[in-house]
């Protein structure tokens, strides 16, 4: 395993993040999870392989992956080892006050992660999306107020504008506060609309990009046409890949055949699977950190650990970008927050909906 900084801090990560929305059993919202034993199992490995980095959130699994992390790592790990990352926004419960970034809410979440994974502290605490309706000296002044009670080491963001993120950052700097250290976004062969202002954005002032989706839900892995359980039960999924005209679906949909031919292609001419090869992509992005990848079978930590030793030549990443047709971005602002309104979707899960 290969490790580094998570960004200018001196927070050691490995170049793999193992990512947990895999984990975490039955429950009304993801279908696609593993169950406690076989998530377990996957952590061990994952360890075993010298991966100590593991990314979750207050959200997945209905909070079940948050405490099968927790179990695993007290049984398998040293802790003063290992990096545990989760996110706060999205709650799980309905009701005022709950989700989104006040003070209130914020701290509720935190304490109700904590509690879930039996830890006193996490390595990294991330605000999941941007809530407009709380001011942002008060988010950044709850996270600061984190950091200093001891139950967070460093702070974090996801999927947010470029400037919505500097400008956060910003308030913190002016006031004294802690700041981001990370940002968490969508990247892959397939969504690369945050090379235009979010990566350079990040390489510039020293903050670790962790993408997620790093092998787009799996398009990139599976054959042209085919599903899994995943792709028929994630409904956010369905929606982020399908944000363009629908005037232009059949455009985008042939481009990215093209983008994912052209990775097995190379694939079969360097001999390893297309998801070591995409995920090597990343590793060639000097802006980026480490991909979080979505761990449910042996293989996914396999084809992870291989990608570290993928060289590819500038001809290489040429030929795998060259298919790529510029889309609308994902999620920005309101209008990310009027796209997906997952809270709703959460909430309907549970109740049955």
């Amino acid at each position: 395993m290969k490790y580094t900084n998570l960004g200018r801090s001196g927070l050691k990560v490995s170049r793999i993040c193992f990512g947990c929305m895999s984990i975490g059993g039955d429950n009304p919202f993801h279908k696609w999870t593993v169950d406690e034993e076989e998530g377990r199992s996957l952590i061990r490995t994952a360890l075993e392989n010298g991966i100590n980095f593991f990314d979750t959130a207050n959200s997945y699994a209905a909070g079940q992956s948050e405490v099968h992390l927790g179990k695993a790592i007290k049984d398998f790990a040293n802790r003063d080892e290992i990096v545990i990352a989760t996110k706060g926004f999205f709650e799980i419960a309905s009701g005022p006050n709950r989700n989104g970034l006040s003070r209130k809410a914020l701290t509720q979440q935190l304490n109700d992660s904590l509690k879930r994974l039996d830890m006193d502290y996490v390595d990294l605490y991330q605000i999941h999306r941007l809530d407009e309706d709380t001011p942002m000296e008060e988010i950044m002044e709850t996270l600061n107020g984190f950091v200093r009670d001891g139950k967070v080491r460093y702070i974090g963001a996801s999927t947010m504008a470029a400037w919505e993120f500097q400008r956060l950052n910003h308030v913190a700097e002016k006031n004294g506060w802690q700041k981001f250290i990370s940002m968490q976004n969508q990247v892959s062969l397939l969504y690369r609309e945050e090379e235009r202002e979010m990566l350079p954005l990040c390489e510039e002032e020293g903050v670790g990009v962790i993408p997620w989706s790093p092998l787009a839900r799996g398009a990139l892995t599976r054959d042209i046409g085919s599903t899994s359980l995943r792709s028929e039960t994630d409904h956010y999924g369905q929606q982020i890949y399908d944000t363009v005209p629908e005037s232009q679906i059949s455009q985008y949909r042939q481009q990215d055949e093209m983008v994912i031919t052209g990775l097995q292609k190379i694939a079969d001419q360097k001999g390893v699977s297309r998801a070591a090869l995409g995920l090597a992509w990343h590793h060639h992005k000097s802006a980026i950190t480490a991909p979080i990848v979505g761990v449910a079978k042996g293989n996914h930590i396999t084809d992870a650990v291989a990608s570290l030793d993928i060289a590819l030549s500038d001809a290489d990443i040429t030929a795998l970008e060259s298919n790529y047709m510029t889309r609308p971005t994902v999620v920005s602002g309101k209008e990310g927050r009027r796209r997906f309104d997952f809270k709703v979707k959460v909430r309907d899960a549970i109740n049955g909906g």
